[in-house]
């Protein structure tokens, strides 16, 4: 049932949907925004906090006529769901979260919003999701202190950054949420334990359920033998090259195009799944080698996720080891879903491999070699 699902949304990365980014800080005497987003999933209504595909939506119809406009054609219709979004719920109480639109509180007193601009890339390849950028502002009061952002449910994920002064507010925020009161002259940086609590669930999200890839490349580690000396083994080899990578990455020590790096991963999911064809569960010690040098592609792919989100520079290292963590989290879940799938009921039968193992095996490697093709070719 699992590796069916992965089959089924085999396209999916061409439709996923990250999180928004907006950032803020004063300039000319009111507080400016800048907020990147897929704004078709948005006007089209999809529901982003339980998809990641716009493909599994019931709106995908609609988002994919929206994504096919060209930027003067979209532009009216985003101003015009944007000047209604933006800055709704007046009368609600900072904190309770609007649940269409968002809301912005200045010294707890929710405020009109004002539309600046809209940028909207080229139609470029309508399977690919487009970012817009929003312009938008609010006044700055005399006595302005504090301001609050409501995300509204349903809109998935923000990341919240500020700009232009001294220990920074870096936030992620989930559908329904609320920053929580941010100063205007700082000092909202995060404690260590913050920051690492913030950064655990980024890491947990991206791989279930957006990491299809990463999921599909422990599951060809699981299905290699029943055996846990075997799986620690792997696992073990896997976690610490993407952990030496991503923490490369992610102080800029180390970094490889994107274009290079998804290809190998698609092939290092069809490598692993095809040995697993021959090898009858015998680890043999360069496997974990091998596993260990795919390791080192996965974390370059873990490490662009956090180039978009960004790290918090006065708790670097603590939101690094809670997003690693949160990656951990994820690789184990998916483990242990497999496991009571599978092996737990039947891993002891004479019929396992050749009726489970090499089968699932053969699904991986497919997957893994349309993606190949797809990312090199299409």
């Amino acid at each position: 049932m699992m590796l069916s699902t992965l089959v089924l949304a085999q396209d999916a990365r061409a439709h996923e949907v990250g999180a928004t980014i907006a950032d803020f800080a004063i300039k000319e005497g009111r507080i400016a925004f800048e907020m990147r987003m897929n704004v078709e999933a948005f006007i089209a209504g999809v529901d982003l906090d339980s998809v990641v595909d716009t493909n599994d939506s019931d709106r995908s119809d609609r988002y994919d006529a929206l994504r096919a406009l060209t930027p003067q054609a979209f532009s009216p219709q985003v101003s015009e769901w944007a000047d209604g979004w933006l800055g709704v719920g007046l009368t609600d109480q900072p904190g309770d979260g609007p649940d269409e639109g968002m809301g912005i509180a200045v010294n707890g007193t929710m405020v009109p919003v004002r539309l600046d601009e809209v940028l909207i890339e080229p139609v470029g390849d309508a399977t690919l999701p487009r970012e817009t950028a929003l312009k938008f502002s609010v006044a700055l009061p005399d006595a302005a202190r504090v301001i609050e952002v409501m995300w509204p449910k349903g809109a998935g994920a923000l990341v919240l950054r500020q700009f232009g002064v001294e220990d920074p507010f870096t936030g992620y925020i989930e559908g329904g949420q609320s920053s929580g009161a941010v100063s205007l002259s700082g000092g909202n940086t995060q404690t260590a334990t913050e920051a690492f609590l913030a950064y655990v669930p980024v890491g947990f999200d991206h791989i279930l359920p957006k990491g299809l890839d990463h999921i599909l490349f422990v599951l060809g580690l699981f299905f290699f033998s029943t055996r846990m000396r075997a799986l620690i083994w792997q696992v073990s080899a896997f976690t610490v090259a993407h952990t030496v990578t991503l923490a490369l990455a992610a102080l800029g020590l180390v970094s490889v195009s994107g274009a290079i790096v998804e290809p190998l991963i698609a092939g290092s999911i069809v490598f692993i799944a095809v040995e697993n064809l021959w090898a009858a569960g015998r680890l043999h010690t360069w496997r974990p080698v091998i596993i260990f040098g795919f390791g080192l592609l996965h974390g370059l792919g873990f490490a662009s996720v956090l180039a978009d989100f960004g790290l918090p520079a006065a708790q670097f290292v603590p939101a690094l080891i809670g997003f690693n963590v949160g990656v951990e989290l994820g690789q184990l879940t998916v483990i242990a879903v497999a496991f009571l799938l599978t092996a737990f009921w039947f891993g002891n039968r004479a019929w396992y491999r050749a009726m489970i193992s090499m089968p699932a095996s053969v699904l991986i490697a497919a997957v893994g070699a349309y993606w190949f093709v797809e990312r090199v070719f299409l």
